[in-house]
């Protein structure tokens, strides 16, 4: 495997575990990065742009499917970038901190208070802290949006303020898969007038020089650089590192009348996440699109200065970011997870650096957090998206690399 970048002194291991995760984890393009106390200490890259750069159709990949470019396969390269799916939820949830930060956003408020639609359906006293942390009681509809409603910018937000639910907000918490899309859009657009993706672009991304969109420019599709993403099984010389779900996790993604299936079923059929359409979707659960180095450096700068530019959060922001509001069995996911205000936390569900860690992994693979204690931020990005959905054996094990760099 021809690895491209560089590491810093001191933390050769994390090049270790990322060409391991290619010879038996089965990574067929990849990139990671890491940055501490502002630095970037490693940027590496390796494989192929397109999951299905063989030829081969690979499994999920979309109608378009597999040689949609030709069979040649193109190189991974520093600036590839790919769809990142619910690690885009972290990246989201930087906005409304922000507005929150800057006095634009009260996490008390209730959500009625800023869109009145919302106060629909038994959620008149859904706060705003209650839609961020997976508490708004909202996580499927009772009919599921199209890929061409779902991204439309108009229809899941009538969809989730209609939506009667499921159990009185605040009082308990389930994964909002795909639903939280429409919460946090809505949310953003009526207190700033702009969208979540533009706002993102104008404040955050932009002024750091980071490639990651939500809702790809076309200029930036046109680039050639982000790569097919696709579904693939986990080689058998993994062995025990597979991923294998529990029973009853199985089971509950199987059932499709369980709240689980139903929330990840919210848009159906599912989309083509290739498609140019997805791509270009301001959709902030799931469509975000980048590099690892801009999952890596948005994280650091959360903490502080950067080599990127100036810090985004404030201390007690930083300190809001990893406050736990959610906790314990999740009504979704059907594990015990842990959320702040938009942002997931270290747990043995979602295993990130140290338990002050906070940040979003992806479904499939992708993960980017931030960890204030160690000063971390970190970005892996995939294109071989696996059965995984929050504690991926590859990143796991760039996780476990780089703790004994530190």
């Amino acid at each position: 495997m021809d690895i491209q970048g560089q590491v810093a002194e001191g933390f050769e291991a994390v090049r270790d575990a990322f060409i391991r995760n290619f010879e038996v984890l089965g990574d067929r393009g990849a990139a990671v990065a890491v940055y501490r106390d502002g630095r970037r200490v490693v940027d590496l890259w390796a494989g192929v742009r397109d999951v299905d750069a063989d030829g081969a159709r690979a499994e999920g990949a979309g109608a378009e499917g597999a040689g949609a470019e030709g069979a040649g396969a193109v190189p991974w390269s520093g600036g590839t970038a790919q769809i990142v799916r619910s690690a885009t939820k972290g990246v989201a949830a930087v906005v409304p901190l922000l507005l929150h930060q800057r006095g634009l956003l009260d996490l008390d408020a209730p959500v009625g208070a800023y869109w009145p639609e919302f106060k629909a359906g038994g959620k008149e006293r859904a706060l705003v802290r209650d839609l961020l942390a997976h508490r708004a009681g909202v996580p499927a509809l009772d009919v599921p949006l199209t890929p061409q409603q779902a991204a439309d910018g108009l229809t899941g937000a009538r969809a989730v303020a209609e939506q009667r639910a499921f159990w009185e907000p605040g009082t308990d918490h389930g994964y909002h898969a795909q639903t939280y899309s429409w919460l946090l859009s809505e949310l953003v657009l009526r207190v700033t007038g702009a969208s979540l993706g533009k706002w993102l672009a104008q404040e955050v991304t932009g002024p750091l020089g980071l490639d990651f969109w939500i809702g790809l420019p076309e200029a930036e599709a046109a680039s050639g650089r982000v790569g097919r993403v696709g579904a693939v099984e986990a080689p058998e010389s993994a062995g025990a590192l597979r991923t294998r779900p529990r029973r009853n996790v199985s089971e509950a993604y199987a059932d499709p009348e369980s709240l689980t299936r139903r929330a990840f079923a919210a848009i159906t059929p599912l989309a083509d996440e290739n498609a140019p359409e997805y791509r270009a979707a301001e959709l902030p659960a799931s469509a975000g699109i980048g590099t690892a180095r801009a999952l890596a450096g948005l994280y650091a700068a959360l903490l502080g200065d950067t080599e990127d530019g100036p810090r985004l959060f404030t201390p007690p922001t930083v300190a809001l970011a990893g406050r736990e509001l959610s906790s314990g069995p999740d009504r979704v996911l059907v594990v015990n997870t842990r959320f702040g205000p938009g942002h997931m936390l270290h747990s043995p569900a979602s295993p990130m650096l140290t338990p002050a860690s906070f940040g979003h992994p992806g479904r499939g693979g992708s993960l980017g957090f931030a960890d204030p204690e160690a000063g971390i931020g970190f970005g892996y990005v995939t294109n071989a998206l696996a059965k995984s959905v929050t504690a991926d054996p590859r990143a796991q094990a760039l996780l476990r690399a780089l703790r004994t760099c530190l």
